[in-house]
């Protein structure tokens, strides 16, 4: 497998929509108004976890074009759980890409307290070689969502995917924790939202 040659085209499908969905936020602060997107990350996954997944998963190396699907990763955060509903819409509505599977774990959150929404797409990209049509898994989170998640994959890291039970239990009081916070803070959205407006106006009048 020549990796750098294999992972040229999911480099590329990363730039380009990391380069895309951040271009809302500037479109929203033209119209004033409040974007659903804080911010935007995206990598192409390490080749030992490529090769590790594979193996796990009982995958052919040849086939990980088609059967791995976060190969390429987008993370999408949203200050709000309703802006997760606004975003996918977002990326339902594009024309530069087809939507291929949806997951919803914010509605069915995974046993271990994971909330997150996905949104696998088929993404072109122009090579010298031509198109190539890229998987591309996107994840849309609210900030605290994202913060007990990257919390957790540090743990399995640690304990190479077998967490202590006692931690395991802390992890999903905090997952409760973290959505109880998104929860509240979607009671008082309007008013953050409303101050937030006014120091982006202050600012703008102070340059």
């Amino acid at each position: 497998m020549e990796w750098e040659i294999f992972l040229a085209p999911y480099r590329q499908a990363v730039d380009e929509l990391k380069v895309k969905l951040r271009g809302y936020r500037d479109l929203y602060e033209v119209t004033s108004e409040n974007s659903p997107i804080e911010f935007v990350t995206g990598r192409v996954k390490p080749i030992p976890s490529i090769i590790e997944k594979a193996r796990r998963k009982g995958m052919p190396l040849t086939q990980l074009n088609t059967q791995m699907q976060d190969l390429a990763g987008i993370r999408v955060m949203c200050q709000f759980v309703d802006d997760i509903r606004r975003v996918v819409e977002l990326i339902r509505n594009r024309t530069d890409l087809m939507v291929v599977e949806e997951r919803d774990y914010i509605s069915e959150k995974k046993k271990s307290g994971y909330r997150s929404y996905h949104v696998v797409v088929q993404y072109p990209v122009q090579t010298v070689s031509g198109e190539k049509k890229i998987l591309v898994e996107i994840q849309v989170r609210t900030l605290a969502m994202n913060f007990w998640a990257t919390i957790e994959h540090s743990l399995n890291y640690k304990y190479n995917g077998k967490i202590p039970s006692d931690v395991k239990t802390r992890l999903l009081r905090a997952a409760e924790a973290a959505f109880r916070l998104d929860e509240e803070m979607s009671q008082i959205r309007d008013e953050i939202r409303v101050a937030q407006l006014r120091f982006l106006q202050k600012n703008a009048d102070e340059e």
